[in-house]
C-alpha cells in the first residue's frame, strides 16, 4: 500500500512524466526540467499537497504559468489514489486525496502498529548521539535537561527512520574541574570534622557539596583524614555524583548505551595517539610554556592550546582524542554532540582538527542547546552550580513531572532560549499542552475498554470531514520524522502531537463512536479510534513521554 512518502514521490513522478509527455507533444518548450518540490497546502480547501513548479518554469517555458499548469495536468495520468488535480491562480497544482485511500490508511496503521511512521532513511547507517555530558561535579541543572531531551529524543526519531544508533555520555572525570571538586569536597569534609579550613575562592560553594561530605564522615569517619585520603575520598564522591546524575536521567527516561571515560583516552594511548600524529602533520608548536594546534594553517582565526604551560592538557586536547576515538577507533558514520551555549565556539575549531587527522568534517554534526529560564510565579529564577543557587533537574520533575519536562523542552527548537513556564506545565486543563494530549490517548483507552465491535461488519467507511480530518492527521506522522531528521529538529513532534490531539477532540466532540443502532458507523469509529491510539502512542513514545491509559 502506498504511505505518505509514497504519495509524494508519486506526485513528483506524474508531473515530471507529463513535463515530458508535453515536451514530446510541442505543448512546452524543450528545457532542462529542475527539481520539483510537494508542499502541503498552508490553507484548508487547497487540497492535500500543492508544487509550485508551474511559476518556477514560466521563464524556461515563456508561457503564462496558470497554462502551464494547465498543460502540464492535461498530461498527467490519472491514478485513483487522488479526488482531485486541479490548477489554482497564480499558476499552483493541487492535489487532493480520495476518500478511498484515506480510508484504506486506518487498517494500515492498525495492522502496523508501534512500526507505523518508520522509514528508512538511514540503512542502517552507524550514528552516535553524545548528550548532557554534564562535569560528575554536581546535580544536573535544568540546562542539562534541556540537552538530555533533545538527544534522547533525537536518538528515538533517528531509531524510528532507519539509524543504527548509539547512545553515549562523556564522562569529564579528568582535568581542573575535577581537581576543584576534590579540593571542595576534601575541605567540606574537614570541616564536618570540625577543622576550622575555609573554602577556596574558586571551589563548588552549593550545599550539596556539604551534604556529600556529610555521608562521606557518616559512612566513612575520619578514614580520609590522612595525607594520601584526599584522592581516595574525591574517586568515591565522584562515583556517588555520577549515580545521582544517572539517577536524574533515568527520572527523565534519558537512558545511555556508553558513558565513556575521559581518564580512558589516556590510559589506552589514544591522546599520545592524536599527538603525535598532529605533530607528524606539522600541526603543533610550542611557544609560551604550551603546546599549540595550529589552527591559523586551516583557515581559523587563532591557534589553540592543546597542553597549557603547567602541563595539564586542556579540554580541547581530550575532545580531539575523543573524536578520534568515535571516527577512527569506532568507525561512526556520523555523529552528532549537543552542547551548551557556552560551546558555541568549539565547533569550528573542532572541525578544523577532525580534517588535519585526515577524518571528515562533515561528519560531525554540532546542535547547541541554548540557556533556559525557568519562571515560577511570573519570576525568573537564577541558579548557579558553585554559588549554590541552585534549581536541580530533580527539583524540576518533582515538581511538574518527567512528561511535563520532555514536552516543554522538545516545543522549541535548539538553538532558541527558552522559558519554561511552571504554571503552564502544572495545569491539569486543556490549556496545558501535556494534559491535553495525554487525555486524548487515555480518552480513547476508555472507549475501547468499554465498546463491542459489532458481528458481521468488516469494512469501515467514513462520511463526516472530521473523521477524513483525522486521518489526514494520523498519516503525517512518517512525514514529521522525516522533517526531524532530516533538518535534526525534534520540535516539530510535540507540535504536531498537539495537532493530533486536537483533530481527535474535534472528532469526539461532534462524532458519536458508539452508534446502537448503526454497526457500520460503530464499526468504523472504532477502527479509526484505534488508529489514533496507534499514532498518538507512537508519538508520545518518541517524545519519551508516557502514553496514560486513564487520567
Amino acid at each position: 500500500m502506498n504511505g505518505i512518502l509514497n504519495i509524494k514521490r508519486m506526485i513528483i513522478s506524474l508531473i515530471k512524466d507529463a513535463v515530458y509527455a508535453s515536451i514530446e507533444s510541442n505543448d512546452l518548450p524543450e528545457f532542462d526540467v529542475p527539481e520539483i518540490t510537494i508542499e502541503r497546502p498552508q490553507r484548508a480547501g487547497f487540497g492535500d499537497f500543492a508544487t509550485s513548479f508551474p511559476l518556477k518554469i514560466t521563464k524556461l517555458c515563456s508561457k503564462n504559468p496558470m497554462d502551464i499548469a494547465n498543460i502540464i495536468v492535461a498530461n498527467m495520468t490519472k491514478v485513483s489514489d487522488f479526488e482531485s488535480v486541479v490548477v489554482a491562480k497564480p499558476g499552483f497544482i493541487n492535489f487532493t486525496l480520495s476518500n478511498k485511500w484515506l480510508t484504506e490508511q486506518v487498517s494500515d496503521i492498525i495492522e502496523k502498529d508501534n512500526d507505523f511512521g518508520n522509514i528508512d532513511i538511514g540503512k542502517n547507517s552507524k550514528i552516535q548521539f553524545e548528550f548532557v555530558s554534564a562535569n560528575p561535579t554536581g546535580p544536573l541543572h535544568i540546562g542539562h535537561g534541556r540537552g538530555a531531551v533533545l538527544g534522547s529524543t533525537l536518538a528515538n526519531i533517528f531509531e524510528a527512520t532507519g539509524y543504527d544508533v548509539n547512545r553515549e555520555y562523556y564522562i569529564n572525570d579528568a582535568g581542573n574541574q575535577i581537581h576543584l571538586f576534590s579540593k571542595s569536597l576534601w575541605i567540606r569534609y574537614q570541616q564536618e570534622l570540625g577543622k576550622n579550613i575555609p573554602m577556596i575562592e574558586d571551589g563548588y560553594q552549593g550545599k550539596y557539596m556539604i551534604d556529600l561530605a556529610k555521608e562521606m564522615v557518616r559512612e566513612y569517619g575520619p578514614r580520609f583524614d590522612t595525607e594520601n585520603g584526599e584522592e581516595e575520598m574525591a574517586q568515591i564522591g565522584l562515583k556517588m555524583m555520577l549515580e545521582s546524575i544517572k539517577a536524574s536521567l533515568e527520572r527523565l527516561d534519558v537512558t545511555f548505551d556508553n558513558w565513556f571515560s575521559e581518564k580512558s583516552l589516556f590510559a589506552n594511548g589514544e591522546y599520545d595517539t592524536i599527538m603525535a600524529k598532529l605533530t607528524d602533520k606539522g600541526f603543533v608548536s610550542k611557544h609560551d610554556g604550551a603546546v599549540w594546534f595550529d589552527s591559523t594553517a586551516l583557515g581559523e582565526d587563532k591557534d589553540n592550546v592543546i597542553v597549557r604551560s603547567d602541563g595539564t592538557v586542556t579540554y580541547f586536547g581530550t575532545d580531539i582524542a575523543y573524536h578520534y576515538n568515535k571516527f577512527a577507533e569506532r568507525k561512526m558514520d556520523k555523529v552528532v554532540d549537543i552542547w551548551g551555549a557556552d560551546h558555541q565556539g568549539h565547533i569550528s575549531r573542532m572541525k578544523a582538527v577532525l580534517a588535519a587527522l585526515d577524518l571528515d568534517p562533515d561528519k560531525l554534526t554540532v546542535l547547541i542547546s541554548q540557556l533556559v529560564s525557568l519562571k515560577r510565579g511570573g519570576e525568573t529564577v537564577k541558579f548557579s552550580k558553585r554559588s549554590g543557587e541552585m534549581i536541580t533537574l530533580s527539583d524540576l520533575i518533582d515538581e511538574v513531572g518527567s512528561d511535563a519536562c520532555r514536552y516543554f523542552f522538545l516545543t522549541r527548537s535548539a538553538d532558541s532560549q527558552m522559558e519554561f513556564d511552571l504554571d503552564l506545565a502544572k495545569k491539569e486543563s486543556s490549556e496545558n499542552p501535556v494534559f491535553y494530549i495525554q487525555y486524548a490517548h487515555a480518552r480513547i483507552a476508555s472507549i475501547l475498554r468499554n465498546a463491542q465491535e459489532p458481528a458481521g461488519v468488516s469494512e469501515a467507511k467514513y462520511t463526516e470531514s472530521q473523521e477524513y480530518d483525522l486521518i489526514r492527521k494520523m498519516i503525517m506522522l512518517p512525514e514529521v520524522l522525516e522533517l526531524c531528521s532530516v533538518n535534526m529538529e525534534p520540535h516539530h513532534l510535540p507540535h504536531y502531537a498537539l495537532d493530533l490531539a486536537t483533530s481527535f477532540h474535534a472528532f469526539y466532540h461532534d462524532c458519536h463512536v458508539i452508534c446502537e443502532d448503526d454497526p457500520e458507523t460503530t464499526y468504523s469509529r472504532i477502527e479509526l479510534i484505534k488508529a489514533a491510539k496507534t499514532v498518538l502512542y507512537k508519538t508520545l513514545r518518541l517524545m519519551g513521554m508516557s502514553a496514560p491509559e486513564s487520567m
